[in-house]
């Protein structure tokens, strides 16, 4: 139950509040109720959404200030950023020239060496792999394990993020003109472009632009949802706060 004066949450049974000390029976006899009374205009206590719902947009039982500023702050920052990599072309290589492509570098490499045991093909592969696996594994912990969706909304942005980094390379699979970690570009060094040995293989390279062109939709798409998960999560946390004080 959440106590009527200070909003504190606590188990069931008790007869003063933990935090502040106000006795329970007070407030049921001033309130004319026999049970304790939420503050008005809680979510909480009127919350039946669905199992889906209260995993995306959990209710906190403690809203802290200082907390849902720096979140909304953080917001606000990703917000800005996120419009040069939404409003970039694919032959701009927006997301491929910023610091992000630096985080998601040592991901990539990572993923060459560990896929290397499966063969030729998935090592190669193991390298797109490697950068997409890494912020989606974020995601899955932060909202099934600490249950933070807010955070799990910042590692879909970068999980998109990282799906626009791939678009690029995808798109220069037949042209070969971007420069490789080394310095080099793929006309230089036979079979060191990640992309063009892949949809070679597949023999799906006349498809590079096409598929260029899903990989930055989906990150597109990926992103607009982590920014409206991200500010619908700091809202709720912000009107549970005002309710409460």
């Amino acid at each position: 139950m959440i106590c009527l004066k200070c909003g504190f949450e606590q188990d069931d049974g008790g007869a003063v509040c933990a935090a502040c000390g106000v006795i329970f029976a007070k407030i049921r006899e001033r309130q004319g109720e026999d049970q304790t009374i939420s503050p008005p205009n809680d979510p909480r206590q009127t919350d039946r959404r669905s199992t889906f719902q209260t995993l995306l947009f959990p209710l906190p039982a403690e809203p802290q200030p200082v907390a849902i500023a720096a979140r909304a702050l953080l917001l606000v920052v990703l917000a800005l950023w996120s419009t040069g990599f939404l409003l970039a072309s694919v032959d701009s290589n927006a997301a491929g020239r910023s610091f992000m492509h630096l985080v998601n570098l040592p991901f990539h490499e990572a993923g060459h060496i560990i896929f290397s045991p499966l063969g030729r093909f998935m090592q190669v592969l193991g390298g797109t792999l490697g950068q997409l696996i890494m912020p989606a594994v974020c995601l899955a912990v932060l909202l099934l394990r600490t249950r933070d969706a807010f955070g799990a909304a910042v590692a879909q942005w970068w999980l998109a993020e990282s799906f626009m980094d791939i678009a690029p390379y995808v798109n220069d699979a037949r042209a070969l003109n971007l420069v490789l970690l080394g310095g080099v570009t793929g006309r230089e060094v036979s079979d060191y472009h990640d992309w063009e040995y892949l949809l070679r293989t597949l023999g799906l390279l006349r498809m590079d632009h096409a598929l260029a062109y899903l990989a930055q939709a989906t990150g597109i798409a990926l992103m607009t949802a982590a920014l409206l998960w991200a500010a619908a999560n700091v809202w709720l946390q912000f009107k549970i706060y005002r309710a409460i004080r």
